[in-house]
């Protein structure tokens, strides 16, 4: 049976842990702003897949995922350390374009609704003539 439980109190745990420990402790300079946006743990808790979202370029991006990758062994060294688990988890890193996606959303939006008063003036007439017919 799973615990689910378990599992999102240590992804919220872990997604803490990583979140200080990169914006602390590394000194890597391809890491750039990463922020970590969410933690999937395996039902066993042996793997995690830690989300980041990245602040920049897509080659900065890439350094960045290029500097969490190699600072692997790290992290996972720093948060045996911190947890008071039997296992730490191995951790896999992944981009998350999740808040580009919506920032692009968001920027349609607005785009839409700039446009939409000038189409909706020019059919504001016929709407208040339907109106009048009552």
């Amino acid at each position: 049976m799973r615990n689910n439980r378990r599992e999102d109190q240590l992804s919220g745990v872990i997604t803490r842990e990583l979140s200080d420990l990169i914006h602390t402790r590394m000194k890597d300079p391809r890491i750039g702003f990463a922020s970590i946006t969410g933690v999937e743990l395996s039902h066993d808790l042996r793997y995690a897949k830690v989300y980041v979202s990245v602040l920049g370029s897509q080659e900065e991006q890439r350094e960045t995922m290029r500097g969490l990758g190699s600072a692997t062994g790290f992290l996972r060294r720093e948060l045996a350390q911190r947890l008071t688990i039997r296992y730490v988890p191995e951790i896999a890193f992944h981009l998350d374009e999740s808040i580009a996606r919506g920032a692009r959303v968001m920027d349609l939006l607005r785009q839409v609704h700039t446009e939409s008063p000038a189409s909706s003036a020019s059919s504001a007439p016929s709407a208040t003539a339907g109106d009048d017919s009552e």
